[in-house]
């Protein structure tokens, strides 16, 4: 029997977990991420979820937690979110250089300094290059699924999964939510089965210092190296897309939501100008898009809901009819452009699409984005490229730039 109420995004994720039988939560508060923590302990506390909450001193301690846990099989849980996660940013290379399939929910925030408590996606864009998968959410329910939907990722690529979305647009904004039946759910999601092996008769030393070349171990077996095991987590990530998808095929035929597998379009098919984002941005670009519609502009969108494994593949089918590329991004990679709009033309080289591309930083610190204006923003962008200008940079939408 499936669960229909009004919850916040924090609730959903909270509930995701607790149908997902985590059995380790590592918690330390951080706004807008605390309410979460806060969701479990209820949990734990009242018997609904058996597990063991651990409190620990910060954010660093909370990942080396998960660590360990799921290192002896454990299936954990941990949520942060901007300052919190850069200082979890050694153990993000430890979680996914050991192969592990933690999931953690990013609940997006500003970076300081100075401080905002507000949102933008700086703080997980930051950590793009950690061997974690991304994968942003556009509303509630898709946190939810979301969240459920990555441990069967992690658990199958054995890969780490940041669950992002945005602070307080979504995690402290109520919308209707369905959970599923705790039955299907684990019907669904198979228990974990790590691949460490613990056993006390035969230690072993996980994580060892390796040498530059691969050597053979006490027994003559010939081991990997450093640069192996590097390659073995990229090929894992290279795989990871078609697991993605099939995992997505999988719960749309079980609970009937699909949420697009590596991402998602609306209104694509006749369309020339293509807006696209991540997260509640792009959702909220879909309004723009029906309101330029309505003013004879065939416009569409294209959300990025993976952003690592890049959708590169994906990216190059959904916008390939386009004439007109305008992107909308909650971050900035300091002193060139948003990280979307270089990886878009990356993937684009060589595959004869040649749209013109406009980059819109916009809503940095929570700084809010009305469909109107992203409306603006596309015919702005539109009427410079159809006067002739090629050298499009970075536009800062609602800024004051003088």
């Amino acid at each position: 029997m499936t669960d229909a109420r009004i919850i916040t995004g924090n609730q959903a994720a909270a509930v995701a977990a607790r149908l997902c039988d985590v059995q380790v939560i590592a918690a330390y508060p951080i706004t807008p991420q605390s309410q979460l923590a806060e969701i479990l302990s209820q949990f734990v506390e009242s018997g609904q979820l058996r597990a063991e909450y651990v409190r620990v001193e910060g954010e660093h301690s909370a990942m080396t937690v998960c660590i360990g846990a799921s290192t002896v099989g454990a299936r954990v849980f941990t949520a942060t979110s901007a300052n919190g996660l850069l200082y979890m940013h050694e153990q993000l290379h430890w979680a996914a250089g050991s192969r592990l399939p933690i999931v953690m929910c990013c609940v997006n925030r500003g970076v300081g300094a100075p401080w905002s408590i507000f949102n933008d996606q700086q703080d997980s864009l930051a950590q793009r290059d950690t061997g974690w998968i991304q994968i942003y959410c556009r509303d509630n329910q898709e946190i939810l699924d979301t969240v459920i939907q990555a441990y069967r990722i992690a658990e199958t690529v054995y890969a780490p999964v940041m669950v992002c979305y945005d602070g307080f647009v979504l995690s402290h904004t109520m919308m209707p939510v369905v959970s599923p039946a705790p039955a299907a759910v684990r019907k669904f999601l198979p228990p974990y089965r790590p691949h460490t092996i613990l056993d006390a008769a035969n230690p072993l030393t996980l994580n060892s210092v390796l040498l530059p070349n691969r050597r053979p171990d006490a027994e003559g077996t010939l081991c990997d190296g450093y640069m192996e095991m590097r390659w073995k987590l990229q090929n894992a990530l290279d795989r990871a897309p078609e697991v993605i998808r099939e995992v997505n095929r999988s719960f749309a035929e079980a609970f009937g939501r699909d949420h697009g597998g590596m991402l998602w379009t609306h209104r694509t098919e006749d369309a020339e100008v293509i807006l696209s984002g991540m997260g509640s941005l792009a959702a909220e670009a879909t309004v723009a898009a029906d309101a330029l519609r309505e003013e004879g502009i065939r416009a569409g969108v294209v959300g990025i809901r993976v952003y690592r494994p890049f959708p590169a593949k994906e990216a190059v089918e959904a916008f390939r009819g386009a004439k007109a590329i305008v992107l909308f991004e909650k971050s900035i990679s300091y002193g060139y452009e948003g990280g979307l709009c270089s990886d878009l033309k990356a993937a684009f080289y060589g595959s004869g699409i040649l749209a013109p591309i406009h980059d819109h930083v916009a809503g940095l610190g929570g700084r809010d984005v009305k469909a109107r204006e992203l409306v603006e923003a596309v015919k702005s962008s539109l009427a410079r490229i159809q006067a002739g200008e090629r050298d499009l940079k970075t536009t800062w939408l609602n800024c004051a730039t003088e």
